[in-house]
């Protein structure tokens, strides 16, 4: 029987460091994907909010008020805008910059 003093060592020491260089290659994609998977979620819920106003104000004749609304502790404030003398109205959607969400805007028109 040979001997293989050491040799354990040595092998534990280089798994563990290929599974270090690993966890450093993998780890800051994973945060990444889970930031932009947050963008989505946040430009998907303002969406819909401005589909539902535009919805509402057509459908309902809905006055036009500025309002927020809270989502998962993120605020969505919705406003209404003069765009020309002609009193045409547009609607914004808008969330503020955010721990890891940037500043999103949408703006719409009723037709």
């Amino acid at each position: 029987m040979r001997k293989n003093k050491g040799f354990l060592l040595l092998e534990l020491l280089l798994s563990l460091s290929a599974w270090f260089m690993l966890c450093l290659f993998f780890i800051p994609l994973l945060i990444d994907l889970k930031i932009q998977s947050q963008q989505l979620e946040v430009h998907k819920k303002a969406e819909q909010l401005l589909y539902e106003e535009l919805q509402a104000s057509i459908v309902d004749g809905q006055k036009y008020l500025n309002y927020s609304v809270s989502h998962q502790g993120i605020e969505y404030r919705i406003e209404w805008r003069d765009l020309s003398l002609s009193g045409q109205k547009e609607v914004c959607v808008k969330v503020e910059k955010h721990s890891f969400i940037s500043k999103t805007e949408m703006c719409a028109t009723p037709e």
